[in-house]
């Protein structure tokens, strides 16, 4: 994996490669029948399929009857798969399915038509992990808000270990029923 992928050339990915709707048609073709019936919605799917990369997270919106927009935070992300068939891997594309703890087996997002596949997932990957590698502000001013040093919470500590010792000694000693 790469270090650290170009993030100004992925923050400026919006829109699907056009080999997509190339895609789009050649697998409606291993039916023909298809074409009539799924060939204007796979056309308007490529037409209208949006993503837009920020700071925070990710989002894909589609649709013209029907918009459709997921949005998911960095922070949510748990895995990142790519998955390609041959005629994928023959215009050049794949697709990267984004995984998060929503409790399906399913990707929550699966990311089509862009070439730049390797370089998306290696951005999310450093996006994910950076969220989780630095916890938020907040949680790391906590105990100094409290008021608190680390003599009394060591204190406090060891006379919670004491009285549980005791406990245990006292529980012990009582003859089992």
């Amino acid at each position: 994996m790469n270090p650290a992928p170009n993030d100004a050339a992925i923050l400026a990915l919006e829109r699907p490669h056009r080999n997509l709707l190339t895609y789009y048609f050649l697998s409606l073709l291993v039916f023909p029948p298809l074409v009539v019936i799924l060939g204007p919605y796979s056309y308007f799917r490529y037409h209208t399929m949006r993503y837009k990369f920020t700071a925070e997270g990710l989002s894909m919106s589609w649709g013209i009857l029907f918009r459709r927009e997921i949005i998911i935070q960095y922070a949510r992300i748990q895995d990142i798969h790519l998955r390609s068939n041959l005629v994928e891997r023959w215009l050049g594309l794949a697709r990267i399915l984004v995984q998060t703890a929503s409790g399906s087996g399913a990707a929550e997002m699966t990311i089509e038509g862009l070439r730049e596949f390797e370089s998306v997932r290696d951005f999310l990957y450093h996006k994910m992990r950076g969220v989780k590698d630095h916890p938020p502000a907040a949680t790391v001013a906590a105990p100094a808000a409290v008021g608190t040093d680390s003599g009394e919470v060591a204190a406090a500590l060891r006379e919670a270990a004491a009285e549980l010792r005791a406990l245990r000694e006292e529980l012990a000693r009582r003859p089992r029923t």
